[in-house]
């Protein structure tokens, strides 16, 4: 009975992972059509510079999404792990709590 109610846990996580999953794929792929619009200063930039200077552009982009991003990822993973520690046990009625 332990072994089914461990089993039944984890095919229950992992179909919220990939329903997790695909939801962020699909919002990614429904903002498609926003990565061909771009800042005017970088068009600019790109549209007079030499090809080293369009890498150096692209970099930066890339220097730029990518620490936030992994940061804000971190966080929820962290506070997804601690989530347990702060809920309250459900038999602890609120009468019971001494003030």
């Amino acid at each position: 009975m332990l072994k089914h109610l461990r089993r039944t846990r984890v095919l229950r996580k992992t179909r919220r992972l990939v329903e997790v999953a695909l939801l962020a794929l699909f919002v990614l792929a429904g903002s498609l059509p926003a990565f061909s619009q771009s800042c005017a200063l970088c068009y600019t930039q790109a549209a007079s510079a030499s090809a080293r200077m369009i890498d150096a552009l692209r970099s930066g982009i890339l220097i730029l999404i990518v620490p936030p991003t992994l940061l804000s990822i971190g966080m929820i993973f962290i506070l997804y792990r601690k989530r347990a520690q702060y809920r309250q046990p459900a038999n602890l009625s609120d009468s019971a709590q001494e003030w």
